[in-house]
């Protein structure tokens, strides 16, 4: 069977250029939201910061999936701005749909992780945990799927940014280091799950 031919070079490149457009749009989109909100929050006077996680409440367990998009104050949100750019950006370069579920798999699990074991009484809001869900799957990434490209992002990854491990550790007053490490377990285990490539069984001969 012939192989189909090539695409001609100027196809190649509308394609390529459309794909880079589409993730510009997901990543940006995302980050629009976030700003989106907390404009809206200002407005209201931090109104939208009641709907984070809060540990072992029913009502809020909804925070799961609000909390990344919820900040308290625009410095914050600039603070997580650009390393969700950075640290998802270089995430999407794997394909929208390792994005796409790597984040829900890192907001879900870590995020009821937060929520099941968080401190009572307290109130998680923030990208971070997302982003340190981003910085433990890049840095387990190559490991588990075994790749020279991604080993050397995680190394990349981690001479630039290893210096936020430390934000997994109890510190700072008001910061959720429990959100940090819960993303941060999530976002291995989101490249564990997906590049796991399962262990063929030897064929015995009888």
């Amino acid at each position: 069977m012939n192989a189909p031919p090539p695409l001609p070079l100027d196809h190649r490149r509308d394609q390529l250029a459309k794909a880079v457009r589409e993730n510009l749009v997901l990543l940006f989109g995302l980050v629009a939201i976030a700003w989106g909100l907390e404009i809206a929050d200002f407005i209201f006077r931090g109104f939208f910061d009641q709907f984070g996680i809060r540990p072992r409440s029913v009502s809020g367990i909804g925070g799961v999936l609000a909390a990344p998009f919820l900040h308290l104050g625009f410095g914050h949100l600039i603070s997580n701005t650009i390393p969700f750019l950075i640290l998802g950006g270089v995430v999407l370069i794997g394909g929208r749909k390792v994005f796409v579920v790597s984040s829900l798999f890192i907001v879900a699990v870590g995020g009821m992780a937060l929520w099941t074991l968080g401190p009572a009484g307290t109130n998680h809001i923030g990208a971070s945990l997302l982003i340190f869900g981003y910085l433990g799957f890049l840095l387990a990434r190559g490991i588990f799927e075994k790749s020279v490209f991604w080993i050397v992002v995680s190394i990349v990854t981690l001479v630039f940014y290893g210096g936020m491990l430390a934000g997994v550790l109890p510190g700072q007053p008001g910061i959720s280091w429990q959100g940090h490490l819960f993303g941060f377990v999530a976002g291995v285990l989101a490249a564990r799950v997906l590049f796991t490539r399962p262990v063929s069984q030897p064929v015995a001969i009888r």
